[in-house]
């Protein structure tokens, strides 16, 4: 099989994208759209997104070091590409996008009611890497949406149709192709799907 050698870049695609909100000192909200966000460690809960300085959002997360980050559907497909083209120093996204604000437990920023899952955090720390800061932060408060909490009342983010991003382009999340250790799992079941 041939493969053609590139020149070093980003190609771990497809990638979570995600609506992340934030609240300025001068109590203005803001949304944007963050498809470089990833699980950073289990316990303690941490998370991390990285924002381009000339970004309007980089300035009010560097002032309050406190944002939400909320998952995407299908549903919201036009509304996070809105927010990741627009900015919030020309616009009120919220209103734009007809996104609606929920308040939040453990941080000041707003969250968005429509996201299947809201992730309140704080800002641990601000590594300036290049072209983006990563913004670590500590996970205070998850938010669940019950309406997709299966029979068994186990959640199943699959019920909410969420999206990727992959080079300009979102993709919908399509079937089930296993489970974690079904490769493994010795049980009498047939391995496999």
């Amino acid at each position: 099989m041939a493969k053609q050698i590139w020149k070093p870049g980003n190609m771990l695609y497809p990638l979570p994208v995600v609506l992340v909100t934030v609240r300025g000192r001068d109590g203005r909200d803001n949304v944007l759209t963050v498809a470089w966000a990833g699980t950073v460690c289990t316990n303690p809960p941490m998370l991390s997104v990285s924002v381009r300085p000339e970004r309007y959002s980089h300035r009010l997360l560097c002032e309050t070091g406190e944002f939400g980050v909320n998952l995407t559907t299908e549903a919201l497909t036009w509304a996070t590409d809105y927010c990741g083209v627009k900015s919030g120093r020309d616009v009120d996204k919220f209103a734009a996008a007809k996104l609606h604000k929920r308040d939040g437990l453990k941080i000041q920023a707003p969250l968005i009611e429509e996201s299947p899952v809201n992730i309140e955090c704080k800002v641990k720390d601000i590594l300036h890497l290049g072209s983006h800061d990563l913004f670590l932060a500590d996970v205070k408060a998850v938010h669940a949406d019950e309406r997709y909490m299966d029979k068994n009342k186990k959640f199943d983010l699959s019920m909410a149709r969420p999206i990727v991003y992959s080079h300009g382009e979102y993709f919908a999340l399509g079937k089930k192709c296993g489970t974690f250790g079904y490769s493994v799992r010795r049980n009498g079941k047939k391995r496999g799907k």
